[in-house]
């Protein structure tokens, strides 16, 4: 069985007068993680994506990304016309903090296998998933897509930051010498179910929720990291799966397009809390520790270029949104529980 790389007839890095295929067989990387799951779902609903088009969602039981011949296979066997890449090593801000190094290592080498190969086996179109850690700590405000490299982003999460940035650099080289369709979108804080609500490791609004929730089963005070004052745009997941959708089919520049609310959403982390809290129906106290960093204070980002595109996108409020993913958290903690009585 021959395992390496095929090349396609359908598109080639080559050819200026790229057309693409009537069916797209899409490569989902990162599939089964939590922005993968959101899409699977938003796929599935049928109202974002061809009913012809063909989706793999594949994690990292599939394939090690960071392996560029375990790569290989898989668009080997997937055959992909277009690809979605949102394999990452990720976390919240203290395990950022942490494993820098390993953050920058693991990060570079899996989008360096993943476009290397979407190259090599002339796919369409790549959109790769960036972050807004990757803007300059140092910088005006609003945030937008000119910004990117125009200084060192925040040491909070430099590793990461880096490499996702490389990403954009690799995307302009082979769109410089091969003439290849890679391009990226760069999302504010992302929330929704499927997340991760691992205290240590998981993002801000996850790790709130599973504060909360174990705050009121104990009877404690609900503690919030850091002083709770620095601000945030959130979009939601089912948000940024359909805007990926989009861009699948609508997005063809190299410059990357930031995905957010508006910077009149912006919001802070101890309101954050007081939402969650609410939501919990939360008697106690809510207490911030300062002993714990902050991480960067604000990373506004403009969304015109999107609105100019795409102005009739109507976001989730953070309000519908909290709701959903504490539904989602509270009915995967119950099936957990049960599942845990059963084994018993």
């Amino acid at each position: 069985m021959n395992t390496g790389l095929y090349y396609s007839d359908d598109c080639s890095c080559m050819s200026v007068d790229r057309i693409a295929p009537k069916k797209r067989v899409v490569l989902v990387t990162g599939g089964t993680g939590f922005v993968g799951s959101a899409l699977k779902d938003v796929v599935g609903d049928g109202k974002w994506s061809h009913s012809e088009d063909e989706f793999h969602f594949v994690g990292r039981a599939d394939a090690d990304l960071r392996d560029v011949n375990e790569a290989e296979k898989l668009f080997a066997s997937v055959r992909p016309t277009h690809v979605i890449h949102l394999a990452a090593m990720t976390g919240g801000l203290y395990k950022n903090m942490a494993y820098e190094v390993d953050f920058f290592r693991d990060n570079v080498a899996i989008n360096d296998s993943v476009l290397y190969c979407a190259h090599k086996a002339n796919v369409c179109k790549v959109i790769s998933c960036l972050s807004t850690c990757i803007f300059p700590d140092k910088t005006a405000y609003p945030i937008d897509e000119s910004m990117l490299h125009a200084g060192k982003p925040h040491d909070s999460n430099l590793g990461y930051a880096m490499a996702k940035r490389m990403i954009d650099t690799l995307n302009h080289c082979y769109a410089n010498q091969y003439n290849c369709n890679f391009t990226a979108v760069i999302p504010t804080n992302i929330y929704g179910p499927h997340d991760n609500f691992d205290i240590e490791n998981g993002h801000v609004i996850p790790g709130l929720i599973q504060k909360c929730s174990l705050a009121k089963e104990k009877n404690e005070d609900f503690v919030v990291w850091g002083s709770g004052k620095p601000l945030r745009q959130f979009i939601f997941s089912e948000d940024l799966a359909k805007l990926l959708l989009w861009a699948l089919k609508e997005y063809d520049s190299v410059e990357p397009i930031i995905f957010s609310v508006d910077a009149t959403s912006e919001v802070s982390i101890e309101s954050v809390a007081r939402m969650i809290a609410s939501k919990f129906q939360f008697s106690g106290k809510i207490v911030t520790d300062t002993s714990k960093s902050d991480g960067q204070y604000k990373k506004t980002a403009s969304n015109a270029k999107l609105r100019l595109l795409l102005p009739d996108f109507e976001f989730t409020s953070l309000d519908k949104g909290l709701t959903k993913t504490i539904d989602w958290y509270e009915h995967s903690k119950l099936s957990k529980n049960n599942n845990k009585r059963e084994i018993d």
